[in-house]
């Protein structure tokens, strides 16, 4: 604490002139204590213990009111990221140590359909398990701030910012500066932002991002009188632009309003496997499901009262409503396409993904994803591509098997005109097929 408080004297040197003065600034090298007559003789001793506490509070609440600074430096945006990334580790291992104390059986690796889930970041390609994406994501950002000052805070705003509503006032009002600035490009007033300012404090200061825009597009923090105070206050100031520039500026501000956030996306992992009667069989791992490692053992316990409750009467209105409350309990679900030739592609989804996004996944892993098909669910259920319906509504959670089929009408005409039937899967999936365990 001692080292603390020589450290806060370093930086505020101040001497007392005598009871009921003023403090003055103290320019000698040393830091000298002057005090009262009555205890002129002990002006040098060493600070007491209260002294030292007081000195080390204040310096906490300089730091704390420290606005964090964004590094642009390799080192220094790992030095930024590196508390998060160690709090994303102690989450995994807490999370680890709630399912060691809830006693889930741990399913062999080996024996799971798919390994996990994992997503994809859109800036850098890396692939993040659901842990690392968030952290990931934050410091690509920050890296972004060597290439382009005004990309990087624009993502900065959007994504770091959980609140839309508040990012929404945040971009309307440095907007409404920037568009002040261009109809007014000779007014100095509004070449101005005071820091103190109550607006900017409750609507653009909280919106971690918006100062490094402001700076990006040309704002520089100065100290500047205020009329009535005695004190200099912290003012945003842009030099007089050029029409150029002032365009410029408008660009940049049309650029904050489309911004959006940058999100991880998910990696659905396509995968095909020959022809095999394992296709029914699936074993997920836990992320697929919206359940604590306490509720997933609750789950497995239920399971075998599943049987007895079915074959109780129900209304269809009570099987609907607990249709809904079991759908409910999965994030994410594993898709098996049943093609024609006997082959099978594999595909991870939300489980609140639609189901043209189904179609559009298959389609893309299709060498003529040009031709219509149609998708049959279990129960002999078609779906329409057209249908903005959820995968989760067509209970096709946690886990199913669908049915692929060419257009029978289309099939014909290509047939009768002398066709070939269509290839399917392209060959980039072929080269990586495995066998169903």
């Amino acid at each position: 604490m001692k080292k603390l408080f020589d450290g806060f004297k370093k930086d505020l040197k101040f001497k007392t002139a005598g009871p009921g003065k003023k403090l003055t600034e103290d320019t000698s090298s040393k830091p000298e204590v002057v005090q009262s007559s009555s205890s002129s003789k002990n002006s040098r001793h060493a600070p007491s213990e209260g002294s030292q506490m007081a000195g080390a509070a204040a310096l906490a609440r300089i730091e704390q009111h420290q606005r964090p600074k964004v590094y642009t430096s390799q080192d220094a945006i790992r030095n930024q990221v590196k508390r998060e990334l160690e709090a994303a580790a102690l989450a995994d291992k807490e999370k680890a140590d709630t399912a060691e104390g809830a006693k889930v059986p741990v399913k062999d690796p080996a024996c799971l359909s798919v390994s996990g889930v994992y997503f994809t970041c859109p800036l850098t390609g890396a692939t993040l398990t659901k842990s690392e994406r968030e952290v990931h994501i934050k410091e690509a950002i920050l890296m972004r701030f060597e290439e382009d000052r005004v990309e990087a805070s624009v993502m900065m705003i959007h994504t770091f910012n959980k609140d839309r509503e508040k990012v929404k006032a945040a971009v309307d009002i440095i907007s409404k500066y920037i568009e002040n600035i261009c109809k007014n490009p000779t007014e100095e007033k509004y070449r101005k932002i005071k820091l103190s300012n109550k607006v900017f404090q409750e609507k653009v200061r909280c919106v971690e991002g918006s100062r490094e825009f402001l700076e990006a597009v040309g704002f520089t923090s100065v100290m500047l009188p205020v009329e009535g105070q005695e004190e200099e206050e912290e003012f945003l100031v842009l030099l007089e632009h050029s029409p150029d520039a002032l365009e410029l500026m408008k660009e940049r501000r049309d650029r904050l309003q489309r911004g959006e956030p940058v999100r991880a996306q998910l990696d659905r992992q396509p995968q095909a496997f020959r022809s095999s009667p394992n296709a029914q069989c699936f074993e997920l791992p836990p992320e697929f499901y919206n359940l604590t490692a306490e509720e997933l053992k609750r789950e497995q316990q239920q399971r075998s009262e599943l049987v007895e409750k079915n074959a109780m009467l129900r209304t269809k209105a009570m099987r609907e409503k607990e249709e809904q409350r079991e759908r409910r309990k999965y994030n994410y679900t594993l898709l098996r396409i049943r093609l024609p030739d006997g082959s099978i592609l594999q595909g991870t989804f939300y489980a609140w993904d639609r189901l043209p996004v189904l179609f559009a996944f298959v389609r893309e892993s299709l060498v003529d994803g040009w031709q219509p098909f149609e998708l049959i669910a279990p129960g002999g259920q078609k779906l329409q591509e057209s249908e903005e319906v959820a995968l989760a509504e067509c209970n096709l959670v946690p886990a199913a098997v669908l049915t692929f089929a060419w257009d029978a009408a289309v099939q014909a005409d290509i047939a009768a005109a002398g066709g070939k039937s269509p290839a399917l899967l392209k060959p980039e999936l072929l080269e990586t097929i495995r066998t169903l365990s």
